[in-house]
């Protein structure tokens, strides 16, 4: 079993159901189970400022699928639950990321690992800092990147 750290987000429709059907959907995949779950927390749009708030979390699972079909399972996930991509960082039903998958680097078209932006973005590091707060990320842990990006 391998470990990995998923970030989930909304600000479209009913956002609570969109986290926990997202949840279902991923605790329902092949070989996967969600080990532990943050706090669900509102945050201003990121990115492109002029839409709804966010609600986001992050949760850590152990899982079999490697990082690229753990991926496309994720990316089913948004489908069946409505996204449509057409605008970046625009307005979305739900937004599974792969944050970091145990201590793989990868850096690909479709993936690169850890996230781009974690250590910038609190809407990340917060929920992640919940379950995870002494995962390593360019030589800090998630914790003390947390304080990095609100002080």
């Amino acid at each position: 079993m391998h470990r990995a750290w998923l970030g989930l987000g909304t600000n479209m429709g009913d956002k609570n159901t969109a986290l926990a059907q997202a949840m279902q959907h991923i605790a329902n995949l092949s070989a996967t189970s969600i080990i532990k779950q943050s706090d669900i927390i509102e945050t201003a749009a990121w990115g492109i400022t002029d839409q709804p708030a966010f609600l986001n979390m992050a949760i850590e699972i152990q899982t079999t699928l490697p990082p690229g079909d753990l991926l496309n399972e994720l990316l089913k996930i948004e489908e069946t639950m409505g996204r449509v991509r057409t605008q970046k960082w625009g307005p979305r039903i739900i937004d599974i990321d792969i944050l970091i998958y145990e201590n793989i680097i990868m850096d690909t078209p479709e993936l690169t690992l850890p996230h781009p932006f974690i250590t910038q973005r609190s809407f990340v590091l917060i929920p992640l800092a919940q379950i995870a707060p002494e995962l390593l990320l360019d030589g800090k842990t998630v914790g003390e990147w947390t304080k990095v990006v609100n002080s």
